[in-house]
């Protein structure tokens, strides 16, 4: 996962958490949005995404 991916993941997870914490976005939507917001920021930190890995996307630019 390139560095751009994971500051995009780690961007929308803030805004997510930011929503969700501010009673912006309640209810079930809620807690899937927050849970997704998790999800994104473990991916981000582990700089790992197994979706990825099934899709066969690489973010990561690689020096030849």
């Amino acid at each position: 996962m390139g560095a751009a991916d994971r500051m995009l993941r780690l961007l929308v997870a803030a805004i997510l958490a930011g929503l969700y914490f501010t009673s912006t976005i309640t209810g079930t939507l809620g807690m899937v949005l927050l849970v997704i917001a998790a999800v994104f920021v473990l991916t981000s930190l582990v700089s790992f995404c197994p979706l990825y890995t099934l899709l066969g996307i690489n973010t990561c630019k690689v020096k030849k």
